[in-house]
C-alpha cells in the first residue's frame, strides 16, 4: 500500500521522490559571476532574458573589485542589469547575497542560485538550491530548469540551546555525526518543539550549512517564529504532511549540546571545542553569510567591550548587509570592535574565500565563523581555519588561543570522531597517470577549491575553458594540467566535487576531452555542473573499489556498460532529456538547438 504522504519538497515540487521535473524558479540569483554568466547566456543565443523579475544579481565576493579587470567586469554586470530592467540589482556595499535574499525570499518560493550556499533561505521556507552558472545562464534564456525531488532527512530538536552554545554548535554536530556527504542530493527538514527556540538568523546559519552536508537543500516550517519575523501570517508557505516517509530521522535534545569547532582541513573533522582548548591562534574572523547578522555582532560585541585584542593576534570583522552594519553603528558595536582593536571591513565575501582583504599569513591558524576550512580556503594553503561560533571566535581571538565561550567550560569529546577520508595531496613525482585513467581512488572529499583555486574564480571565467586549462587541479595535482589528454577517465573516491558551486572544473575537464569520471559518490551541484557541460559522471563504488592500477576502462554511455579491466558493469540510464544533454555535448548546446 502506498503511502500518498508528502515531505515538503515532494510538495512543492508536486512530484515524488526521484522524478525529474522541469520548473521557473520564483528567483535566480547570481552574484560576481554573473559577468561570466552574461558571456554564457550570449553563447546560447541570449539577447533578452526570459523574465528579469526573477534575476536577483548582488556585487558581494570581490568587493569592492580588487584589480581593474574585476571592476571591468563588474561595470559589465551593472550595465546588463540595466539593459535588461533587471529591478533586483544590488550593488557593492549592499551586503552578502545570502543575507540580500532575506529581503527577497518569501515562504513557497522556488529559489535557484549560483552559489552552493543558497539553501540559505530555507529558513524562510522557500525551496532554495545552489546550481551552476550555466545552468544560470539557461534559466536567464529559457525561465525553467530541472529538479530531481530528493529523498529527505527528517531531523527532529528537542529542548533548548544551553548558554554559551549557538546555532553554529547545532550545524557542526550534524555535519560531524552524518559526514560532509551525509546529506548528499538530500533535502533536510527540521522539525520539533526545539525548533520554536530558533529565531531566523539561527535558521539561516543552519539552513546556510546544508551544503556543507552535501545538501540540496534545508528547510524550516512556515511557523509562528516566520509570521512573526515577516510581520504577517503565512498563507503561502508548504510543509510536509504528518507520517511522510523519510530516507532517515534524527532525534536531538538541543540542552545537551556544547561548544564545537571543524578542525582543519574539513568540515566534518569535528572536535568539542574542549579538545582543542589552548590552540594559539593567530587570526580571527567574525561574519560571512554564515554568522554576520546583527545578532552574531551583538554576540561578539558584548564579549569585546572594554578590552584588548593582543597585538599578535589578527581580528577581522564582516558584517553580512549595508543594513546590519548601519544597525551595529546605531547600537555602538563598531565602535566596541574598533576600540577592541579589531578592522572592521565592508559589507562583502572577501575573507571567507580570500578573494579580498584578509588573506592569512604562511602558518597561521585562523578561527573563524565562515562555512569552509578547506586547505587554502581565505587564500593560503599554508595556513589552517577552525570553524566556530561568534562566541568562540571573540573570545578565542581576545585569549590568543581556541578558547570554551561557556562561563563553565566543560571537558567534552565529540562522539562522531571523522573517519579517514580526507583529501591526499598528490606529491609532484607521484604519476596517477596509467592506460588513459587518473587514479584519485584513494582521495575522498576532492574539492571545488583544490580542483581550481577560489581566488581564481572571478578573474578567469567559467566561458573560458582555454584559461581554466593551466589551472585545472593545480591545487591537488599539479601533474594533471600539463598531461592529461583527451580520451582520459579519472577515477576517484566518496564526495567528489564538494564545495563551492563554481563549474570551472567540469567545464576545463570537458574542454580537455575527458571521457568519463567514475567516483564512489559526487557532490549534487559538481553533478548537475558535468551534465551541463556534457561530460559524463558515473556514481559507481564497485567501479571503483574493482579498480587495480593499470586497468583499463572503457565507458559506452549508449550500452550502459563500463568495463574495467575483464569485469564489466552495467550503469542505469539517464532521463531522456539529460541524455539528450550529453549527447548534444552540453547545455549550451542544447537550449540553441531547442532555439
Amino acid at each position: 500500500m502506498s503511502n500518498n504522504k508528502q515531505t515538503f519538497v515532494e510538495k512543492i515540487l508536486d512530484a515524488p521522490v526521484g522524478s525529474i521535473v522541469f520548473k521557473k524558479p520564483d528567483l535566480v540569483l547570481t552574484h560576481d559571476n554573473s559577468a561570466s554568466i552574461k558571456g554564457t547566456f550570449e553563447k546560447m543565443g541570449g539577447q533578452k532574458v526570459a523574465n528579469p523579475d526573477q534575476l536577483l544579481m548582488v556585487l558581494d565576493h570581490n568587493a569592492p573589485p580588487t584589480n581593474a579587470k574585476l571592476a571591468t567586469q563588474y561595470q559589465t554586470i551593472r550595465d546588463f542589469a540595466s539593459e535588461q530592467s533587471v529591478n533586483k540589482f544590488h550593488d557593492v556595499g549592499d551586503g552578502i547575497c545570502h543575507q540580500i535574499m532575506a529581503d527577497h525570499a518569501k515562504p513557497g518560493m522556488i529559489i535557484v542560485g549560483s552559489d552552493s550556499h543558497t539553501c540559505t533561505a530555507g529558513a524562510f521556507n522557500a525551496l532554495a538550491a545552489g546550481i551552476d552558472r550555466t545552468e544560470a545562464a539557461g534559466i536567464w534564456r529559457r525561465g525553467e530548469t530541472w529538479f530531481r525531488v530528493p529523498e529527505t532527512i527528517k531531523i527532529n530538536l528537542s529542548g533548548k540551546l544551553p548558554e554559551g552554545v549557538y546555532a553554529k554548535d547545532l550545524s557542526l554536530y550534524i555535519i560531524g555525526m552524518i559526514g560532509s556527504a551525509g546529506a548528499n542530493y538530500m533535502s533536510i527538514e527540521y522539525h520539533g518543539e526545539g525548533v520554536k527556540t530558533l529565531d531566523i538568523s539561527e535558521r539561516m546559519t543552519i539552513a546556510n550549512l546544508a551544503s556543507e552536508m552535501g545538501g540540496k537543500n534545508a528547510v524550516f516550517p512556515p511557523d509562528e517564529v516566520l509570521e512573526a519575523w515577516l510581520g504577517k501570517k503565512v498563507t503561502n508557505g508548504f510543509w510536509a504532511d504528518e507520517g511522510a516517509s523519510y530516507a532517515r530521522e534524527i532525534h536531538i535534545n538541543l540542552s545537551e549540546l556544547y561548544p564545537l569547532t571543524a578542525a582543519p582541513h574539513h568540515v566534518d573533522n569535528v572536535k568539542a571545542i574542549a579538545e582543542v582548548k589552548g590552540k594559539a591562534i593567530q587570526q580571527a574572523l567574525i561574519g560571512t553569510c554564515t554568522n554576520g547578522r546583527i545578532e552574531d555582532l551583538r554576540i561578539a560585541a558584548k564579549i569585546l567591550r572594554g578590552k584588548k585584542v593582543p597585538a599578535d593576534v589578527q581580528l577581522l570583522i564582516a558584517p553580512a548587509s549595508k543594513k546590519i552594519y548601519l544597525q551595529a553603528i546605531k547600537e555602538g558595536l563598531i565602535s566596541d570592535f574598533i576600540e577592541a582593536g579589531a578592522n572592521v571591513l565592508g559589507a562583502s565575501c572577501g575573507p571567507c574565500l580570500g578573494t579580498g582583504q584578509g588573506i592569512p599569513a604562511d602558518d597561521y591558524t585562523v578561527i573563524s565563523t565562515a562555512n569552509r576550512n578547506f586547505k587554502g580556503r581565505m587564500g593560503n594553503k599554508n595556513a589552517e581555519i577552525y570553524l566556530a561560533s561568534p562566541a568562540a571566535v571573540a573570545l578565542s581571538a581576545l585569549n590568543g588561543e581556541i578558547t570554551d565561550p561557556r562561563d563553565k567550560p566543560g571537558n567534552e569529546k565529540f562522539p562522531y570522531p571523522k573517519a579517514e577520508g580526507n583529501t591526499i595531496e598528490i606529491q609532484p613525482g607521484d604519476n596517477r597517470h596509467l592506460n588513459g585513467v587518473w587514479n584519485y581512488a584513494d582521495a575522498d572529499n576532492l574539492n571545488t577549491d583544490q580542483m581550481f583555486a577560489g581566488n581564481l574564480t572571478y578573474n578567469i571565467m567559467s566561458s573560458d575553458p582555454e584559461a581554466i586549462m593551466e589551472h585545472l587541479f593545480a591545487g591537488f595535482d599539479e601533474n594533471f594540467a600539463k598531461n592529461v589528454q583527451e580520451g582520459d577517465i579519472i577515477v576517484a573516491g566518496e564526495n567528489f566535487g564538494c564545495g563551492s558551486s563554481r563549474e570551472h572544473p567540469a567545464v576545463g575537464l570537458a574542454h580537455a576531452g575527458v571521457k568519463a569520471v567514475i567516483v564512489k559518490s559526487v557532490n549534487r551541484i559538481f553533478y548537475r555542473s558535468c551534465i551541463n557541460q556534457g561530460l559524463l559522471l558515473i556514481v559507481n563504488k564497485d567501479i571503483v573499489e574493482q579498480y587495480n592500477p593499470g586497468d583499463q576502462i572503457e565507458a559506452n554511455l549508449a550500452k550502459g556498460k563500463v568495463t574495467v579491466g575483464d569485469n564489466t558493469f552495467d550503469i542505469p540510464p539517464l532521463p531522456e532529456k539529460l541524455m539528450e544533454v550529453i549527447e548534444k555535448k552540453g547545455l549550451v548546446n542544447w537550449i540553441k538547438a531547442q532555439a
